[in-house]
């Protein structure tokens, strides 16, 4: 009697290979069909690689060494219905900044390149996420110029070992890299990770929102033609 063949079972290390081989694949990364990016920074401080699909489904695979930042990322992942996936080897003997700064730098040049030229896009996002006690108040415009409102106040520097101002660093990097504006208000919160995870919360359905196509627009939405 013939055995059935077995299945190959598919986890974590499966997808993070899957969604980094299809975007490699693209020959054009950046079209309507295929808005997909892969990128890879090493320095003497990190190794980050980054792959990114913008019209995933929220999957995320997250492995930063950092287990508090690997949270937040899955919600911009799985909030925004990116396919996400981060890899990072860093100098965490020093501290958490090198490997968050620098995953920013390089989530924010993968949204970036998946966009392309960013016709048909609707450009604006918003969206104010509820944290049990908090709330935060994220809006983006991937406008192709940098520029960063960061209104937030926590009680106490850290989450568990994570420093807060880290969050910051972040984001900056984020939209640095992505060339975006991005204004984020966290106007009452006690405490310091749910005003943490509803800023990343909110982020995630903001970009969202700005990435989606809109079916009435043909065009770069700009009076300029373009967005850069």
């Amino acid at each position: 009697m013939s055995k059935k063949p077995q299945q190959r079972k598919r986890g974590r290390g499966s997808f993070v290979h899957s969604t980094r081989a299809a975007a490699s694949r693209q020959k054009d990364p950046v079209s309507f069909f295929a808005r997909k990016a892969l990128v890879r920074r090493s320095t003497k401080e990190t190794r980050i690689e980054v792959a990114l699909d913008l019209d995933g489904t929220g999957r995320v695979a997250a492995e930063t060494g950092v287990g508090f930042f690997d949270h937040m990322l899955n919600h911009i992942g799985r909030h925004g219905l990116f396919d996400l996936a981060v890899r990072a080897k860093g100098d965490l003997h020093v501290d958490h900044h090198h490997t968050v700064e620098d995953v920013g730098i390089c989530l924010g040049q993968a949204l970036a390149q998946a966009l392309g030229d960013k016709k048909g896009i609707r450009r604006y996002g918003f969206f104010i996420a509820p944290m049990e006690e908090s709330q935060a108040i994220v809006a983006v415009d991937l406008s192709g110029r940098t520029a960063v409102v960061y209104n937030v106040k926590y009680r106490g520097s850290k989450i568990g070992d994570f420093d807060v101002e880290l969050v910051e660093e972040f984001l900056r990097a984020l939209a640095a890299n992505a060339r975006m504006n991005l204004q984020v208000t966290v106007p009452f919160g006690t405490n310091n990770h749910h005003i943490a995870e509803a800023i990343f919360k909110a982020l995630g359905k903001a970009l969202r929102q700005a990435v989606e196509i809109d079916p009435r627009e043909g065009s770069v939405p700009s009076t300029k033609g373009i967005l850069a």
